[in-house]
């Protein structure tokens, strides 16, 4: 249980969780912010946590987490319990990918990769 899961990542490290973490966050950043029409939210660098934030142009959020979903990739979709912060950036919702050190590079270019089928769906 609990007590399994504080001892694994105890046996990790957290400072090496953390640059795990960190490491595929901001590659996820970079690879995102390549596609085309794609709104990276939130803050750069060490402030971001372990989420990354986005609107892609004309395509709602839950919408990519469907077409997302179709293809084996599980993001989250909506306000995130932060209604307050979509006001203030002028969104409706944003889609968010989440990550941690079980996460692979490879992953993230999954995702990177999916959202083509996303764009591609939606294509007028």
């Amino acid at each position: 249980g609990l007590g399994a899961a504080v001892d694994y990542l105890s046996e990790l490290g957290m400072p090496w969780v953390r640059e795990q973490e960190h490491a595929l966050v901001n590659y996820a950043v970079e690879k995102l912010s390549q596609v085309e029409g794609l709104r990276i939210i939130g803050p750069d660098g060490d402030q971001r946590g372990g989420v990354v934030a986005f609107t892609l142009d004309d395509i709602h959020p839950h919408d990519i987490a469907a077409i997302l979903d179709s293809e084996g990739i599980a993001i989250r979709a909506g306000h995130h319990c932060a209604q307050p912060i979509h006001d203030h950036f002028g969104i409706v919702a944003t889609a968010r990918a989440s990550f941690y050190f079980y996460n692979t590079f490879e992953e993230v270019d999954r995702l990177v990769a999916a959202m083509e089928k996303v764009q591609s769906v939606f294509s007028f």
